[in-house]
């Protein structure tokens, strides 16, 4: 997957069938359904692959319990299948994880046994393992930071655990392993529209003009199919097609604390299941380190990157601290980091707690296809779903999906132990790897998603990124000033990921 090869075959002479806006989870998920199926695919990204909130998540794939409390059994029972699948297809950045819920009663225990038990058997054949009812002794043996007082015992389910942006390089790998052109860093700047025939009341979206920021070329792209994948940012292109069109997304932040392992030792994940709001917490074990979150506040604008607030950042420690038997202070996070759901309007909702997670498809009056909604979880059937819809926009012969039993490209680099030394994590041929075979372009590509180090610590990140800029500068034979530039705009990047 070499950028230069994928820039070289954006040939304006050629009509693509489907062309995805969007390179996250769901963007990428409708390049490996659209090019497996068979069909000439494009797909383009304004930034990185997986910049936004696809790189962002608490790196569970579940179905999720908070929903199967809110009655909503369809998307449960839809996540559930998708997990089993996502775990046999992906096996290099999946597998299985123990989650322990505390019990501080009888009717707690039997609350949420009850619960567990119609989840597992929601999952059906693609149940992880059937949940197990814990003593406080079995607790403290494997989970010892979980604070016994009141404990009344717990339970043991399982769910699944993921790298979120590993996952979307090797989505990429796999879309251009079956024919997709791919390019981050290249960017819709306007949609190309016109009547293709005498009875079209409304103009067609044929195709968009786009300008790839590294090489400065701009692109007139025709196609059959557009299809918008851009998540929080999906309003913006359903304006660039009407300009009156109403926002259908609501952005809701979820931020993260990452800390050390020694203040949740163990191999299980810690599930509060009642906050003061009524949500969710996780303290999640990833990457020799631990993830504590989330939260769920409506925001009034979007950004690239989202930062966390104080007030968030409070909101997560004070429920750890009062569930573990650790004090965890905010000089003990060593990174954290915020995404933006693009959750859809809902007329009459206004907690976003409470706004669905289903995903949604609009097709406007020119033929533009809008996906989104939903969560990593449910990419697969998200994708499918879209392509679905441009098969019928463009009527294509329909082409069933492979998707449910495709294996997903691996990568050496899934399995990066970050206890190595980092000039063995970051050599000079695994830099050129990055560079050369998953097109990353700039020390945050490397550091943020290629590898995890600025999710992990921040400060080790800011440390190892003038080594980084230089090798890359090696590589591709840039000067000083860029060299210095690449340093200072990661700094300055990497201060958000800093308390």
């Amino acid at each position: 997957m070499n950028r230069d090869s994928m820039l070289a075959q954006l040939d304006e002479n050629k009509t693509w069938d489907i062309l995805i806006i969007g390179g996250g989870a769901t963007g990428l998920g409708a390049a490996v359904d659209a090019a497996s199926r068979g069909f000439s695919t494009l797909l383009i990204e304004a930034d990185d692959f997986a910049k936004g909130t696809s790189s962002r998540s608490t790196k569970l794939i579940h179905g999720g319990v908070r929903y199967l409390e809110q009655g909503n059994l369809k998307l449960v029972r839809e996540a559930l299948k998708e997990r089993g699948r996502l775990l046999k297809n992906a096996p290099s950045v999946t597998h299985k994880l123990g989650f322990i819920i505390p019990t501080y009663s009888f009717g707690q225990k039997l609350f949420y046994g009850t619960g567990l038990k119609i989840y597992d058997m929601l999952a059906q054949k693609l149940s992880f393992g059937k949940i197990k009812f814990l003593s406080n002794k079995t607790i403290q043996n494997i989970s010892p930071a979980i604070n016994q007082e009141k404990l009344k015992g717990g339970i043991v389910y399982y769910d699944g655990q993921f790298d979120d942006a590993r996952l979307a390089i090797n989505l990429a790998h796999t879309a251009a392993r079956h024919g997709a052109v791919l390019l981050n860093y290249c960017e819709a700047q306007s949609l190309l529209k016109k009547k293709t025939k005498p009875t079209d009341k409304y103009p067609k979206v044929y195709g968009i003009v786009a300008h790839d920021y590294l090489s400065d070329k701009t692109f007139e792209i025709r196609s059959k199919t557009v299809i918008n994948a851009t998540g929080v940012f999906a309003d913006d292109i359903i304006q660039m097609d009407n300009k009156d069109a109403e926002d259908i997304i609501t952005p809701s932040q979820g931020i993260h604390l990452v800390v050390d392992k020694k203040f949740f030792p163990g191999d299980h994940a810690f599930v509060i299941p009642k906050t003061d709001d009524k949500r969710v917490l996780f303290a999640v074990p990833w990457h020799n380190k631990v993830i504590l979150g989330t939260t769920d506040t409506e925001m009034d604008s979007i950004t690239d990157e989202p930062v966390p607030l104080q007030e968030e950042i409070n909101y997560i420690l004070q429920h750890a601290n009062r569930y573990l038997n650790t004090n965890i202070t905010i000089n003990d996070v060593t990174s954290m980091f915020a995404g933006l759901r693009p959750l859809v309007k809902t007329k009459g909702v206004t907690n976003t707690s409470m706004l669905s997670r289903d995903h949604v498809i609009i097709v406007s009056l020119s033929d533009l296809i809008t996906i989104t909604g939903g969560k990593w979880t449910t990419y697969r059937k998200m994708a499918e779903d879209a392509v679905n819809n441009a098969i019928f926009i463009a009527k294509f012969k329909f082409i069933h999906p492979v998707t449910k039993t495709l294996q997903i490209q691996s990568s050496a680099f899934d399995a990066i132990d970050y206890n190595e030394p980092i000039e063995k994590i970051y050599s000079k041929e695994n830099i050129k790897q990055f560079i050369e075979e998953e097109m990353a372009t700039c020390v945050e590509d490397i550091l943020a998603r290629r590898t995890r180090l600025l999710f992990l610590d921040a400060k080790l990140a800011m440390k190892t990124a003038p080594y980084i800029a230089a090798t890359i500068a090696e590589i591709l034979k840039k000067d000083d000033d860029w060299i210095r530039n690449e340093i200072e705009n990661f700094i300055l990047l990497a201060k958000n990921y800093l308390p």
